[in-house]
């Protein structure tokens, strides 16, 4: 299971995550690396049939990618970190199908509330809210 922590400075981080180096000096290796991360993450996706869709992504995905450079005259360094979310889809329960099998309904539900409490936090993002609802999902 996956959870939401923050280290000693106050960062968030996903423990029990894959972190993976990737080869920056030699191109060839490092697209091959960066390759092999893709296909692992595709194969860990869990997808389902629907009515609505052939293959419904039943499952969110984040790619997390965290860059370093320096500045060799300078000696900066800078680092940045770019988020990618790959989401699973709102679906309805009585187009879908999913209602008829208890499984399907459960996950249907969790992914549709999940989605829905990432809605109220870009609202209250966008409204300037005073308090802005991040901890009502791990998404």
């Amino acid at each position: 299971k996956i959870s939401i922590k923050r280290n000693q400075e106050g960062k968030s981080y996903v423990d029990g995550i894959n972190k993976v180096d990737i080869d920056v000096e030699d191109k060839a290796a490092g697209l091959a690396q960066l390759e092999a991360v893709m296909v692992a993450a595709a194969r860990a996706r869990s997808v389902a049939t629907t009515k609505m869709n052939a293959q419904s992504s039943r499952s969110h995905s984040v790619f997390m990618l965290h860059l370093c450079g320096s500045n060799e005259e300078s000696g900066t360094i800078v680092e940045g970190a770019l988020n990618l979310c790959d989401l699973a889809g709102s679906e309805r329960l009585d187009r879908s199908g999913a209602g008829s099998d208890h499984k399907r309904l459960k996950e249907t539900q969790a992914i549709n509330k999940s989605l829905s409490s990432l809605g109220d936090v870009f609202t209250s993002l966008a409204n300037g809210s005073k308090h802005i609802p991040f901890l009502n999902s791990k998404l």
